[in-house]
């Protein structure tokens, strides 16, 4: 039990409310599991189906010839009515559901969904609803597929802070970690990530002043493995010895404190909240730092390293190797933390591993994921304007100075607005079509700071904020807020372009069926033919969609399912009744229109083609009297 003193966490309060240890045996490693299980079509074992976070399903029975066939299969209800992001995970025949606060976890037996197999509740502290920045979401699951006396684990973040493993077999704790304190404005939105025998988790609360950081545990015994933050000193940030040194023009030792004025750094945001990948060849995991905090650019001079950042950590020591600050000195709330997808392509006739993300801030970059080169850095939209360009050599924007912000001053017509051009959706990659899928907001906004004192436990933002559609939507009708993109990462180019009546904040999933899904805050799953971007099938569910589709098969048959519950940043103003056009940080004038088309209520839905079911057997789910 003496390694149990290893894992003090926040100010030495982590508190272990069970555990149950179990001895090492064995060599394997999750890596190895869980990349076995993701080649199968009958899984999807992570929020991303893989490491490389390609979101992308080999399955064709459903395809573009057929999709207009899709009708639903079955559905379940979570019985929670926030915003419902992320997806489910399936492994091996059991589908694992869960919810917003409070942070509810179903396991559903496919062979019979009217079977729920075990469920699960956490007791959670409710003032941490009060600290949540954007809605009470959670981005989901992680899985462990179990090694020696360890079994197979579901790995969940709650709310109010606590890290848990669950028995995937029965739902049993496993062990469980308190990893950070709401009263300091911290809380755990975040998908779990496990890699190598670890799960690692990120930070959110950036709202409120919380200094970002990432943990990763050692999964069979939840002790702490190693911890790193975004902001201060090197020895906290876990700087690698050759730290950047491919490319220093980006910054190497001493930043994390040089760049701030005096302890801003301790208070400075930075939080990760978003989705990791893991490159097993190059043992690299690869997420993003958050933005800078307060919003309020005049209360802290300097670019704030390494906030607004891409990060690539050694998976076994958690040193960075290198590290990308995407938009220095943030001035517009650009947080860094969207999806990483790996891809490998010819550029400029050299075949790179690539690590692309399409940044909040609108551009879409590609870096070199081996040393962090920076390939590619191309705006989302025409419309993007606080940036001319990235200078490609140095890695720093040009910024159009008509677009900055200042004390005394309200800027008007910034493209993209805080919510980004891109937000927490995870989108997909097509390897054969060498093409990304996009789902995008057309947002702008208006922008101007106060200064405000910082207060452990009180939103910590200091400017207010009026979103609206961007230039290509309709500002007095709030619509055409969103947009799908097909993007070739060679060429810099769009293949094709829809806009969207609302963002499309849940992301993208591509199939080999020539086929790209998505769903609509307005409440749609759509399908397209991901060759043209033809719309060829939608059904309207229950509900609004901030997450991710996915698709598995199971008896042979083939499902496209996705969670439904309208919420999130975008739906404040619905989910909490706010009116006031500035208020929900800016998104309730944005999505004024979204309680016209959607209401809340969240659950998960499943599609096949024909509706084929395992209720086609009637006998399924039927009850059997005993006598």
């Amino acid at each position: 039990m003496g390694r149990l003193t290893h894992r003090s966490v926040y100010k030495g309060s982590m508190a272990l409310l069970a555990v149950s240890l179990s001895a090492y045996a064995g060599t394997a490693t999750a890596n190895e599991k869980l990349q076995e299980l993701a080649k199968s079509e009958k899984n999807w074992v992570m929020q991303c189906k893989s490491y490389d976070c390609q979101h992308f399903s080999e399955s064709t029975q459903i395809n573009a010839s057929n999709v207009e066939n899709l009708e639903p299969a079955w559905s379940f209800s979570t019985g929670v009515l926030s915003g419902h992001e992320g997806a489910p995970l399936v492994v091996n025949g059991m589908m694992y559901i869960h919810s917003p606060y409070p942070n509810k976890v179903f396991a559903v037996d496919l062979d019979n969904p009217n079977k729920i197999v075990w469920q699960y509740e956490p007791k959670q502290d409710p003032a941490a609803r009060s600290v949540a920045c954007c809605d009470v979401v959670n981005r989901g699951l992680a899985y462990y597929p179990g090694e020696g006396d360890t079994p197979p684990l579901i790995i969940e973040s709650t709310l109010d802070g606590h890290l848990l493993a669950l028995n995937a077999n029965n739902g049993e704790m496993y062990w469980k970690l308190e990893v950070m304190d709401p009263s300091v404005g911290q809380t755990l939105t975040q998908s779990p990530y496990v890699v190598k025998d670890k799960v690692i988790i990120g930070s959110s609360g950036a709202e409120l002043g919380v200094r970002g950081v990432v943990t990763a545990y050692d999964i069979k015994t939840g002790e702490q493995d190693w911890r790193a933050y975004a902001t201060g000193p090197d020895k906290d940030l876990l700087l690698a010895d050759d730290f950047n040194s491919a490319n220093p023009q980006y910054g190497q030792e001493g930043l994390g404190l040089k760049t701030w004025e005096g302890n801003q750094w301790k208070v400075g945001g930075g939080t990760n909240w978003g989705w990791y990948a893991y490159d097993p060849e190059e043992e690299l995991v690869y997420y993003g730092a958050g933005n800078a905090a307060p919003w309020n650019e005049t209360m802290r001079p300097g670019d704030n390293k390494w906030t607004n950042t891409i990060f690539a950590r050694d998976v076994d020591s958690g040193k960075a190797e290198f590290a990308y600050q995407k938009t220095p000195h943030d001035e517009w709330d650009y947080a860094g933390v969207n999806v990483m997808m790996l891809s490998e392509q010819k550029v400029d006739g050299e075949t790179k591993k690539l690590l692309t993300h399409p940044d909040r801030n609108g551009i879409l970059y590609s870096l070199d994921r081996t040393n962090g080169d920076l390939v590619a850095a191309d705006k989302m939209d025409d419309t993007v304007n606080w940036v001319e360009h990235v200078n490609l050599d140095t890695g720093t924007p040009v910024r159009d100075p008509e677009y900055g912000t200042r004390m005394g001053h309200k800027t008007k017509g910034i493209c993209p607005s805080a919510m980004g051009y891109h937000n927490q959706g995870v989108d997909s990659y097509d390897p054969d079509k060498e093409l990304f899928f996009i789902g995008m907001n057309h947002l702008c906004m208006d922008w101007e700071p106060y200064m405000l004192p910082y207060r452990a436990g009180q939103f910590f933002v200091g400017a207010n904020v009026w979103t609206y559609p961007g230039p290509k939507g309709n500002r007095e009708e709030s619509t055409g807020s969103g947009q799908i993109k097909a993007y070739d990462v060679k060429t810099g180019e769009f293949k094709w372009s829809k806009m969207e009546r609302f963002a499309v904040w849940g992301g993208t999933t591509a199939t080999a069926g020539n086929l790209v899904f998505y769903g609509t805050l307005d409440g749609f799953i759509k399908a397209r033919d991901s060759r043209t971007g033809e719309l060829l099938w939608k059904y309207k569910l229950p509900s609004g969609v901030i997450g991710h589709p996915i698709t598995y098969k199971h008896d042979g048959t083939q499902y496209v399912g996705i969670n439904y519950g309208v919420g999130g940043w975008p739906g404040v103003g619905l989910v909490f009744d706010l009116e006031d056009p500035s208020a929900g940080l800016g998104a309730v004038n944005a999505f004024k229109k979204l309680q016209e088309h959607t209401q809340m209520g969240g659950g998960f839905m499943a599609f096949s083609l024909e509706g084929d079911t395992p209720f086609d057997n009637v006998d399924v789910g039927e009850y059997q009297a005993s006598n």
